[in-house]
């Protein structure tokens, strides 16, 4: 029998606006799970790592939380990582999305800019 949780998660993705903001949201979702588990291997506390990177434990739970209003630069990722054990890749990975009418437009303006 499904939990609560998956039932109100199912009913939710059902709506349009939800299913659309929860998929913009996933590749983000799972760089944060990637941060959890890598500290979680770790066996380290949030007071622990704040301690070998220089910061406070409340920071480190800022990082951790995938807050809207905070994000940190990759340097701090790079530290955070680094008192891991880690270490940050960062790489641009083509979308295979078909573009908006939006973005079409934007990329033949950009496109007739360079060739000008």
């Amino acid at each position: 029998m499904a939990s609560n949780l998956e039932q109100f998660k199912t009913r939710a993705l059902a709506r349009t606006g939800v299913k659309k903001a929860y998929d913009e949201l996933a590749e983000e979702s799972a760089f944060f799970d990637e941060v959890l588990k890598a500290r979680a291997e770790s066996g380290l506390t949030q007071a622990e790592v704040a301690a070998r990177v220089g910061t406070t434990q409340s920071a480190i739970a800022r990082l951790e939380s995938a807050e809207p209003k905070h994000s940190p630069s990759i340097a701090t990722l790079q530290k955070y990582a680094q008192a891991l054990g880690y270490k940050v890749k960062v790489r641009l990975v083509k979308d295979e999305r078909p573009l908006t009418t939006r973005s079409r437009r934007r990329a033949a303006k950009a496109a007739a800019r360079r060739s000008a």
